[in-house]
């Protein structure tokens, strides 16, 4: 089956006056315009396309790579606005269309946002939604306390930034653990800090290179995250000093900031221990 908003690998079937069509293993045919044909091709060489609906809702393969594909996000840029709804640069000829009851925000021509596609039952066409929380569902989580995870930045809140996790997700950066500047749309790295009830995540920035070191380790880049990434020990604390804050003995503590230390994840001063950005 012919997949429409996803790539397809097909094979080329036949030429025609206005390009070459392509078939999948179930006799399904696309057309692939002249503009996209290669150079040099046999029949039933294999093709990787993007298959869509053109402006007369026929199905149509191109070799363009839009920004976007069925059930994803992206940021993207609004061209214009009609009676009917906005219409989105997505990189194909065609532009994305996103009603207006799909507008979290009245969308404006030069605009970027961030949307999600998906599939209309009702018209059996792309659309783009920037009401993007509906896609995401944290009734039954995908991800554990610690699993490194893919992020795409949400929207801001008065206590942090909401975020997209593993596209699955809704999760949530505080603002005292943002330590460099974030935009709507920036793909980035980070880890599950914490799930609170109702599944409701806590989420850190950055690569987390710790996770199977050790519970210990764990539980100091946990409160570094929490203290803006500086706690006020080091290898001369008071043993119960280091009890009270981490749980932990001092020998058990000097042994987990030696493992985070060598792999470059803090910086040991005579005040403390940073997190390393």
């Amino acid at each position: 089956m012919i997949k429409l908003g996803q790539y397809n690998t097909l094979e080329i079937l036949r030429e025609a006056e206005q390009g070459i069509y392509l078939i999948d293993d179930e006799d399904n045919e696309v057309l692939l315009p002249n503009r996209y044909v290669p150079d040099t091709f046999k029949i039933w060489d294999k093709l990787e396309v993007f298959v869509y609906l053109d402006n007369e809702e026929r199905p149509v393969a191109t070799t363009d790579r839009p920004y976007i594909e069925l059930n994803d996000f992206a940021l993207l840029r609004c061209n214009q606005v009609t009676e009917y709804g906005a219409f989105l640069d997505w990189g194909l000829v065609k532009e994305l269309f996103c009603p207006f009851k799909e507008q979290a925000f009245k969308m404006k021509p030069g605009g970027w946002y961030l949307v999600y596609c998906y599939m209309d039952e009702k018209t059996d066409r792309l659309v783009a939604s920037s009401k993007t929380n509906r896609f995401l569902d944290n009734r039954e989580l995908t991800v554990n306390q610690f699993d490194e995870v893919d992020l795409i930045v949400s929207h801001p809140s008065d206590i942090g930034m909401n975020v997209i996790v593993n596209k699955k997700h809704k999760g949530l950066i505080y603002k005292d653990n943002i330590f460099t500047d974030l935009s709507i749309g920036d793909k980035l790295k980070g880890v599950v800090k914490k799930i609170r009830q109702g599944n409701k995540l806590d989420i850190a920035l950055g690569q987390v290179g710790y996770r199977n070191i050790e519970p210990n380790a764990d539980r100091i880049m946990a409160e570094l995250a929490d203290n803006s990434g500086y706690l006020n020990l080091t290898d001369k604390s008071n043993p119960e000093t280091i009890k009270d804050l981490l749980q932990m003995s001092k020998k058990s503590f000097k042994k987990s900031i030696g493992t985070l230390y060598k792999n470059r994840l803090i910086e040991i001063k005579p005040d403390g221990i940073y997190l390393i950005q």
